[in-house]
C-alpha cells in the first residue's frame, strides 16, 4: 500500500439520491474547465436526462467533459443520448464493450467505480449510480446509499486518477497525446486547503493494487479500540477478513455490521446470512436494513477513521471489479456517519440474535467444513479467472449513427 494520508480536506456526506443528484447536477452544470465522471450505471431515465442536461450545460460553457460508464451496467443507452452528447464534445467511453447479445453475460472484471472530479477543485465518490433507483420515490425497491463531496488537496490525486484511467485505455494513441490527456492542463494542481480531514484516496485494479482496499479495512480494523460499524450492500468477505472481525470483537471492541434485510437479490442475504452464526458467536452484533435494499459501502472505526466508496466487501468487489473509496481521518466526519448509521439500527433495522438462526448443529458443522476453506482460497481462485484486457472505446456521434455494435474496439491493459 503506497497511499499517503492528504490533509487539509473537506468532506461531506450526501444520503441517497435526494442529497447527492442535486449537489452533483449543479456542480457539472457549474463547470467552465473540465468535468471527468466515472460511473458503473447511467440508466436513461429521469436521473440520467438531469445527468444529461448538466453535462450539456458544462460543454456549452466550454468546459473538457469525459464521461466513462461500464458497458455491463450501462447497457442500454440510445443512440441519441450518447449523439447529442458528443456531437457538443462530449467525450464518452465505454469500458468493456461487447456485442449486444453478450453484453449481461460479461459480467466479470467491471468498472464500478463511482467518481467526478469538476474543475479540479471539487470531487465524488461514492456507491450511488445514475439511476432513479436511489430516489425514495421509485417505490420500496429505491436504494439506501452514500456518497461524498470533497473539496481540498485530495481531488488533484482523484483528478490524476480520473485522466489516467482514460488515457491507459487508448493505448493505441501516441505516447504524447496519452501525456497531454494526463496532465489536461489549465486546472490548478494544487486544489487550496479546504478543511481539517485527512484524506486518502485508495482503489483497487487487477495489476498492482488488487488487495489495497481490503487491506486498508483490515489494518482499521486490527487498530480499532472501541467501535467498528460496517454497512455494506454485498457482505461475503474473505477468511481473514472475518478472522479479523472476530479477534476484534473478542477483544471488546464493539463491533458491528448493518447488512440487507430486504436485498435487491436474495442471493444476498443468503450468502451473508451462512456468517452470521460464526461472527455472532465471537460477539460481533449483525443487524438487517429492512426498509428497502442497503446499496451502502461505508464504515467507520473508533472515533476518527472512516470510509465511503464503490467497493463491496464481496468476492466481485474484493478481487475483480475496478473499486475506489476514499478513507478519512477527521472526527467530525465519523460522527455524522456514525449518527446516521446509528439511526439506521434503531429505526430501520432488526437486529440478528443467535436464536434467529434456525438450523441444525450437524448442518452448521457441514457449511463450515466446505465453506470457511473456500473463503480461505477464494482471491488466489479469482486471479485464475480470465485476466482479459479491458477495453476502453471512445464514441463518436457518427458511430453512434452507425451503430453501436460496430464501434472499433481498442485493448485497455
Amino acid at each position: 500500500m503506497k497511499q499517503r494520508w492528504t490533509s487539509g480536506n473537506k468532506i461531506t456526506l450526501l444520503e441517497n439520491g435526494e442529497q447527492f443528484f442535486p449537489r452533483v447536477f449543479e456542480v457539472i452544470a457549474a463547470a467552465r474547465q473540465e468535468v471527468v465522471l466515472e460511473t458503473f450505471i447511467l440508466y436513461e431515465d429521469k436521473v440520467g436526462m438531469a445527468l444529461h442536461a448538466a453535462l450539456l450545460a458544462a460543454a456549452v460553457n466550454g468546459a473538457r467533459v469525459d464521461v466513462t460508464v461500464d458497458a455491463f451496467g450501462s447497457p442500454d443507452l440510445s443512440d441519441e443520448y450518447i449523439a447529442s452528447l458528443t456531437a457538443a464534445g462530449v467525450k464518452i467511453h465505454v469500458f468493456d464493450p461487447a456485442p449486444k447479445l453478450f453484453r449481461r453475460i460479461n459480467y466479470f472484471r467491471r468498472m464500478h467505480r463511482k467518481i467526478v472530479v469538476v474543475d479540479g477543485v471539487r470531487g465524488f465518490v461514492g456507491g450511488i449510480n445514475y439511476s432513479a433507483d436511489h430516489l425514495g420515490d421509485f417505490g420500496p425497491e429505491a436504494k439506501q446509499d452514500y456518497s461524498i463531496e470533497i473539496e481540498g488537496p485530495i481531488v488533484a490525486q482523484i483528478r490524476k486518477f480520473a485522466y489516467d484511467a482514460i488515457a491507459e485505455g487508448n493505448p493505441a494513441r501516441r505516447w504524447y497525446q496519452r501525456l497531454r490527456t494526463s496532465i489536461a492542463s489549465g486546472v490548478p494542481k494544487e486544489p487550496a486547503v479546504a478543511g481539517l480531514a485527512d484524506a486518502m484516496f485508495v482503489f483497487r485494479d487487477n495489476r498492482q493494487h488488487k488487495r489495497d482496499i481490503e487491506r486498508h479495512y483490515r489494518v482499521a480494523i486490527r487498530l480499532a479500540r472501541r467501535r467498528v460499524i460496517i454497512a455494506n450492500a454485498y457482505f461475503f468477505p474473505g477468511y481473514a477478513f472475518l478472522r479479523d472481525l472476530r479477534k476484534a470483537a473478542r477483544r471488546g471492541v464493539e463491533v458491528t455490521l448493518i447488512l440487507q434485510g430486504n436485498p435487491d437479490m436474495r442471493i444476498v442475504q443468503i450468502a451473508a446470512a451462512m456468517l452470521y452464526h460464526h461472527l455472532l458467536r465471537a460477539g460481533v452484533r449483525i443487524y438487517e436494513y429492512c426498509d428497502r435494499p442497503l446499496h451502502g459501502k461505508v464504515a467507520l472505526v473508533d472515533e476518527e477513521w472512516s470510509t465511503v466508496g464503490s467497493s463491496n466487501l464481496d468476492p466481485l468487489s474484493l478481487t475483480l471489479n475496478l473499486e475506489a473509496n476514499v478513507m478519512i481521518r477527521d472526527r467530525t466526519f465519523n460522527q455524522q456517519l456514525a449518527d446516521n448509521l446509528q439511526k439506521l439500527m434503531r429505526h430501520s433495522c432488526k437486529k440478528i440474535e443467535t436464536a434467529d438462526l434456525q438450523e441444525s448443529s450437524t448442518l452448521r458443522q457441514l457449511r463450515s467444513f466446505i465453506l470457511f476453506p473456500l473463503l480461505r482460497r477464494f482471491p488466489a481462485w479469482a486471479g485464475w479467472l480470465p485476466a482479459h484486457a479491458p477495453k476502453l472505446t471512445p464514441l463518436q456521434a457518427e458511430q453512434i449513427r452507425n451503430g453501436a455494435d460496430r464501434l472499433d474496439e481498442k485493448a485497455w491493459s
